[in-house]
């Protein structure tokens, strides 16, 4: 069953699985970490193995099914198409940044620490490969389970109230999820939970609309998105930071990917019912979230809440039903999960460098750390969407499609663009530059790992935003599949 090893999704389970079982195991100093930055690194080089190795002629390579439960119909099915490319690399890039800024005895009991972070990268995998509705929850809920502990042991001084409300939000939201998958495994006319059994289903418009609500909220408390996202700025200020930077850059994903790849190809007739409201209340969302971060004086609620902005805005591209916005969705992942990493790894750094993280209390950080300033002044750019930045082009392909569904409605969410600009350059005037202040005074320049992680964001920065086609190529199957069911109707 799980004797293969000769096709990319398999390799990317069983990487960072076996990895993390090691981990777990082996308490020599410093092993955990070689390990799982090894690990990391050996997947990064698989993803993009199969981007060289793609097309119907390696669709061998590519796409896996083994028997996992025969009696309830359910496979072991794994694919890398465009959709899930883009994102398996952008997890496969993000976590071996992560491992390398990460102090060697930052950690107490780090075997485990190292174990739980390779066990949620293989979650993150399997949930963004599985063509099984059963596989899927599964590892839905093994990359959140080991985020539960890592927040509740290595987090902050309110680490338990923030992972309880986290653990609350997203067991609701799991339990909505698996009543949906449940439901439609009934209505398969061999009760199979294959996506392609799924996708061929008849449902009702009743039906649709009631397990739309399930799918919906499931995914929405994931992202997440106005008003379900009051769980995110205690979770990711209490978290530890590596785990931050995972939700913050991928975990996110989960639920914007669910909208694609479950809800739209799913329930077509409850989307074109729903998706204005959606729109509206996204976008209304959005503009809150980036009012509120403009009078954050805690960088990492500012970050916070500038996410919650953004995903809002690639949940509107999806809902705007668009071929166009949905490419720039799909390329924003990629693009938000790189930007805001930046941004972690920068407020990671000052807030070890300081002690503090509060915006009033820093200032001139520019004159002792020029080097930081200059890579987080080019991540700042490229989170308000400056052009040549990788943003640039994802939030205008999604405002493309927005403005072809309704130009009101596109307008309304630009709004949040310009507030963008006005609490980033707001953030980086105050840290940055003005007069140094006590806690500033004794600020350092980051090293050469850290400029090596600003280095590959930069690059990635500014060669998907100069030259984003190759990237487009790879996700034009991936959206054309989604909208087709659309075109049918």
């Amino acid at each position: 069953m799980f004797a293969a090893f000769d096709n990319f999704p398999s390799l990317l389970i069983w990487l960072p699985l076996v990895a993390g079982v090691l981990s777990f195991f082996i308490k020599k100093e410093g092993a955990p970490r070689n390990i799982s930055l090894l690990s990391s690194i050996l997947s990064l080089a698989i993803v993009i193995a199969s981007l060289l190795f793609s097309g119907q002629q390696h669709s061998a390579l590519n796409q896996v099914s083994y028997i996992w439960i025969p009696d309830l119909g359910s496979s072991f099915g794994f694919i890398l198409d465009g959709l899930t490319k883009i994102l398996c690399l952008l997890t496969a890039i993000v976590f071996p940044l992560v491992l390398l800024i990460i102090n060697k005895d930052e950690y107490k009991n780090s075997n485990a620490f190292y174990g739980l972070l390779m066990l949620t990268q293989c979650g993150l995998m399997g949930v963004f490969m599985a063509t099984d509705a059963l596989v899927f929850y599964f590892f839905w809920e093994l990359a959140l389970i080991p985020v539960y502990f890592l927040s509740s042991i290595w987090g902050g001084e309110k680490r338990i109230k923030a992972t309880f409300k986290f653990f609350i939000y997203t067991f609701i939201g799991s339990l909505f999820l698996l009543i949906g998958i449940l439901y439609l495994y009934l209505k398969t006319p061999h009760q199979s939970f294959n996506l392609a059994a799924f996708y061929n289903l008849r449902l009702s418009a009743p039906e649709q609309h009631w397990l739309f609500f399930l799918f919906f909220i499931a995914f929405a408390i994931k992202m997440p998105i106005f008003p379900l996202h009051t769980w995110q700025p205690d979770a990711y200020e209490q978290a530890p930071k590596p785990v931050t930077m995972i939700m913050s850059s991928i975990m996110v994903k989960m639920g914007v990917f669910g909208l694609i790849r479950w809800l739209l190809p799913l329930f077509p007739l409850a989307i074109k019912d729903y998706n204005t409201g959606i729109i509206l209340l996204i976008t209304v969302g959005m503009i809150y979230a980036s009012l509120i971060a403009i009078y954050q004086d805690s960088i990492k609620r500012l970050i916070a809440y500038s996410s919650i902005a953004h995903i809002g805005l690639m949940a509107a591209g999806i809902f705007s039903l668009t071929e166009v916005a949905l490419e720039g969705v799909i390329l924003q992942m990629f693009n938000h999960g790189i930007n805001i990493v930046a941004l972690w790894i920068a407020a990671d750094f000052l807030e070890k460098q300081t002690g503090v993280t509060k915006i009033s209390q820093l200032g001139g950080v520019a004159q002792k750390a020029p080097k930081l300033t200059i890579f987080l002044v080019i991540a700042a750019m490229a989170n308000i969407a400056l052009p040549l930045t990788n943003a640039f082009v994802g939030e205008f392909t999604i405002f493309n499609g927005l403005y072809k569904f309704n130009p009101w409605l596109a307008a309304l969410a630009g709004v949040s663009i310009i507030l963008s600009a006005v609490y980033t350059l707001n953030m980086i005037k105050n840290i940055f530059y003005g007069e140094l202040v006590p806690a500033t005074t004794d600020v350092k320049d980051i090293g050469r790992t850290h400029i090596l992680v600003f280095s590959i964001i930069t690059l990635l920065v500014f060669v998907v935003g100069i030259y984003p086609s190759p990237i487009f190529k790879i996700i034009q199957e991936s959206t054309a599949m989604v909208l087709n069911k659309y075109g049918s109707l």
